[in-house]
């Protein structure tokens, strides 16, 4: 079984560091303007300035987050193409979430493996018994 890594020996790398304005139309979504930085917090120009969507979606289970980089050059670029991303980052969200559900629904069941105790296969009240 893999260790959990320690919190003591959580170290920031200080060649990647970034500083966010959180940009957002109050509507739609929201707009991280993550602008590189040297390890004294100064802006670092040899590295670029990303963008991270994010925005919404409704599920059954409620509202699922999701987040989603933008390829710009600049805010403005950003803006303009926010739903573009965004519509991209939900169908492959929707594609992801379909094949878990694809995955989870092909599971073989195992006679005996729990069954939740409800009285499925091999549970209290099961009727399938293996010799």
């Amino acid at each position: 079984m893999a260790q959990r890594p320690d919190p003591a020996d959580a170290k920031m790398d200080a060649a990647s560091l970034y500083r966010e304005d959180i940009i957002t139309d109050r509507k739609v979504g929201t707009i991280r303007r993550m602008i590189p930085v040297t390890r004294s917090g100064a802006d670092d120009p040899a590295r670029p300035t990303l963008y991270v969507g994010e925005a919404q979606i409704m599920t059954n289970a409620g509202p699922l987050p999701i987040n989603f980089e933008i390829e710009a050059k600049d805010l403005g670029e950003a803006v303009d193409k926010f739903a573009e991303s965004a519509k991209e980052a939900v169908e492959r969200t929707v594609r992801e979430l379909q094949e878990l559900r694809r995955q989870q629904a092909s599971s073989i069941v195992v006679p005996g493996a729990g069954g939740g105790g409800m009285g499925g296969l091999g549970g209290p009240g099961g009727k399938i018994q293996m010799p």
